[in-house]
């Protein structure tokens, strides 16, 4: 019972800093950031600079109609926005958010589930997000929406492969699949950017093939095919696919920074905080979550950043740019990063 109150615990704050903070404030920094690349205004009436405007947001998707289509295969488009949100909320449980910490007599974790091949479960529950997509866009019996879904598929599925080979560099030297041990080794030997900045490279562009972001989102295409996958879809079940985005894109941020900027770790600077707080009337575990909890979302927001940049700089791929990009440059590149780590690795460099 001790075990699951703890998980439960760390599942809430997580959840509840994830999505109670980032998200609302990445629709907000959308809106915001765009207006500001395109010199014009945005949001700026509900609240202090448009603060407020996440929450109306919510209360318009929450009271919109929800128009469906007469002829849809109903269990499957109604599965579709379910299967969207589900593996992007579960794979938060496997990032590290700070040490392992001491309560009372118990030694605790700042991860939800330690599990052995954590960083292989996250990868595998991440790409049952190409389901929703295929289903959304096969269930919506429209043309459009069924071109959305096959370029999904074919899309997800080719930059996973690179983004994996990219992975499984960071954990060569590693010899380990515990996201843990990978900060660990990271506060030993420097952060992982340097040493392996093809396989950043290339993680990095999978980032954006991965979450359908500009510039690789022809999923949706509006130009070409008016929203794509979710065509048919309005009111909170489109908010469910805009919301398991903003999501994925913060998962991919955090397991970015986890990877290859130390995670939670900041060149011992979060030692000294935590020694420094735990005088201050709260225990030391209180500070060591934190602080790693701080810090991680400070990393995790500069991705976040960098997603809304690239979105508003650069123009649309077109899909045959797309597959080449994905199958004759990052997958080679990919697993000659690979071959160049795991050299490495044995001749006693990493």
């Amino acid at each position: 019972m001790s075990d699951l109150l703890v998980t439960g615990a760390k599942l809430l704050v997580f959840l509840g800093v994830f999505l109670g903070a980032i998200a609302p404030i990445m629709v907000w920094l959308e809106r915001r950031f765009c207006a500001f690349i395109q010199d014009r205004p945005g949001p700026n009436r509900l609240g202090p600079l448009g603060l407020f405007q996440p929450l109306a947001d919510v209360f318009k998707f929450f009271f919109k109609e929800d128009v469906t289509p007469s002829t849809p295969d109903r269990a499957l488009y109604l599965a579709a926005p379910a299967l969207a949100v589900l593996p992007a909320l579960v794979t938060f449980v496997f990032i590290p958010f700070g040490p392992t910490v001491e309560i009372g007599e118990r030694l605790v974790p700042l991860i939800v589930s330690d599990a052995p091949a954590g960083v292989l479960l996250l990868l595998a529950i991440a790409s049952l997000s190409v389901y929703s997509l295929v289903l959304a866009g096969y269930a919506s019996n429209n043309k459009y929406s069924l071109m959305g879904g096959i370029r999904a598929s074919a899309q997800l599925i080719s930059y996973e492969l690179a983004m994996t080979l990219a992975v499984v560099a960071v954990l060569l030297p590693v010899g380990s699949f515990h996201l843990s041990d990978v900060i660990t080794y990271q506060q030993e030997n420097g952060w992982n950017v340097l040493p392996q900045a093809i396989g950043f490279l290339v993680f990095l562009i999978a980032m954006f093939a991965e979450t359908n972001r500009l510039p690789f989102d022809l999923p949706e295409a509006e130009s070409e095919l008016v929203a794509g996958f979710h065509t048919e879809y309005s009111a909170m079940r489109f908010a469910s696919f805009f919301m398991s985005e903003y999501i994925a894109m913060t998962t991919l941020s955090a397991l970015a920074a986890t990877l290859y900027f130390g995670g939670w770790d900041l060149w011992g600077i979060d030692d000294w905080l935590v020694s420094t707080g735990s005088g201050l009337f709260l225990p030391e575990w209180f500070w060591a979550g934190a602080v790693g909890m701080t810090i991680l979302v400070a990393k995790a927001f500069v991705f976040l950043l960098l997603f809304i940049w690239v979105r508003w700089t650069f123009p649309r791929f077109r899909y045959d740019q797309l597959m080449r990009l994905g199958w004759k440059v990052l997958l080679p590149l990919a697993l000659f990063n690979v071959v160049l780590i795991a050299a490495l690795t044995v001749g006693g460099v990493l």
